[in-house]
């Protein structure tokens, strides 16, 4: 068995780069996900360990130190990322040569070639899934007869065959043993969700065919395999008991509402546990399906609400008619369920009138908080094709994200330009929280609790200086 280091390797202060963030950039407000799908190659490798170096505030100096200590590096990366991921790698091997390396993430298993050909420190590549693949490696397996992975023979790149999806997903080992021996748990913040929280996955892929999508489209695919209710009941049991002080567990599931008779039963298991827990949902969940989760601890939804332009949700294949948005939110404010909004700008067919048309929208439903993001074309993805065939994308699609690691806009249209885009994203959040609604809204909840108090105005804080440097990038 190889020494094994599964490495979210160090970059721009801030910067979320794992798997559980849909876009990989500095936040609003300082915001971790949890590394789960370094966590589960982790889970298969004895001995092996895994470090979240900007979660922990780890410089590359930091994780150097480690070099010499492992036969094998593993580095998630991304799309943003890759250029920086690609030096942290090359000075692992000019620190230990002898050190194994290779990459996963959805950017190398779209683009093994161009990945691969990056620079010579890595070693290999994983295409898809990689849990598994990666134990092979570990085993001590030549790369050569590992499926899934890519990599070089006699200076050409070598694409192995393709690893069959894993379909019995209770057979992978719970990953939360791994944040008990390998993380900070208090290191992971998301402004929607109490704190501390634990995040995990228990199911891969989707069933919708949104195009601007980047997991389902490279990695989950658009299957939804899941693991057994009791399953999933039995690692949070072990979870509660091996992190006393978590307020709240996160299923980071694409869409945890997929299979409703599934998200029932497991309600009603975590109803039986006593915990607090919230998911992704998409927005055509039933009143009778909300109210059973409800009853047994639900706390929040994180809504892909997208925007409020019935058009551009056409253009975008996400399957949701605008009516029943409304009538799912206003059944989740019904019950006391919290919703987290997710909306985006720039969506093919957007213009200054779609954006009007969604900032009111999200006054109208009103979620709690929102988050909004810049369109982004992923290798990969629908969006991406669309915008290389229509010459959508600037500079080719390159800088996800400008030099701070704040998210830039990478496309353009003939009638909405990349500036106005960027700039709309500002105006977004300005029309949706500064607004007497709002601002009462959020004082009442901070007036509450201390502890809200204090984490409001930390957030805050960090939310103008957000806008502030936004506008000098601008």
């Amino acid at each position: 068995m190889m020494k094994t280091l599964l490495l979210n390797p160090p970059s721009f202060d801030g910067f979320d780069g794992g798997a559980g963030s849909r876009y990989q950039a500095r936040r609003e407000i300082r915001s971790f996900w949890y590394p789960t799908w370094l966590a589960q190659p982790a889970a298969l490798i004895p001995g092996s360990r895994l470090i979240d170096a900007p979660a922990r505030g780890l410089s590359l100096d930091d994780v150097l130190l480690l070099a010499g200590d492992y036969e094998l590096l593993v580095m998630h990366t991304s799309t943003p990322s890759f250029p920086s991921d690609i030096k942290v790698a090359e000075a692992f091997k000019a620190a230990n040569p002898k050190l194994v390396i290779g990459m996963v993430g959805a950017h190398v298993a779209v683009l093994p070639d161009a990945s691969l050909a990056a620079s010579t420190a890595i070693d290999f590549v994983g295409r898809n899934e990689f849990d598994y693949a990666i134990k092979e490696v570990a085993d001590g397996r030549p790369i050569a007869e590992v499926d899934g992975l890519s990599h070089r023979k006699n200076g050409s790149v070598v694409h192995n065959r393709d690893r069959a999806m894993i379909e019995n997903m209770d057979e992978l080992p719970f990953v939360t043993d791994v944040y008990r021996r390998d993380l900070v748990i208090e290191d992971y913040f998301i402004g929607y969700l109490l704190h501390p929280y634990v995040s995990f996955y228990t199911g891969r892929g989707c069933k919708s065919r949104c195009t601007f999508c980047l997991w389902p489209q490279t990695i989950g695919g658009h299957r939804y395999r899941t693991r057994s209710p009791d399953s999933v009941a039995s690692e949070i049991a072990r979870a509660k008991q091996n992190f006393p002080q978590v307020k709240e567990f996160f299923f980071d599931d694409d869409t945890f509402t997929d299979d409703r008779p599934r998200a029932e039963a497991i309600a009603r298991l975590l109803g039986k546990l006593g915990v607090t827990w919230s998911c992704n949902a998409k927005a055509n969940v039933p009143y009778e399906t909300l109210k059973i989760m409800r009853e047994n601890g639900l706390r929040l939804l994180l809504v892909g609400y997208e925007s409020g332009s019935q058009q551009i949700l056409n253009n975008i294949k996400k399957g949701m008619r605008i009516e029943f948005a409304r009538r799912f939110s206003e059944d989740c404010r019904k019950l006391g369920i919290t919703i987290h909004g997710t909306f985006i700008v720039g969506l093919p067919g957007e213009t200054r009138e779609t954006i009007n048309e969604t900032i009111r929208f999200a006054k109208e439903i009103n979620p709690h908080t929102i988050q909004v993001s810049l369109a982004a074309a992923y290798p990969g993805t629908e969006l991406y094709r669309q915008a290389a065939e229509n010459g959508w994308l600037l500079n080719q699609g390159a800088g996800l994200v400008g030099g701070s690691g704040l998210q830039v806009s990478s496309l353009e249209y003939p009638t909405l330009s990349h500036a106005e885009i960027f700039d709309a994203l500002a105006t977004f959040y300005k029309r949706f929280y500064f607004r007497p609604r709002k601002i009462a809204e959020i004082t009442y909840e901070m007036l509450r609790s201390q502890e809200m108090m204090r984490r409001r105005l930390r957030e805050g804080v960090e939310f103008f200086r957000f806008l502030a440097e936004r506008r000098s990038h601008a």
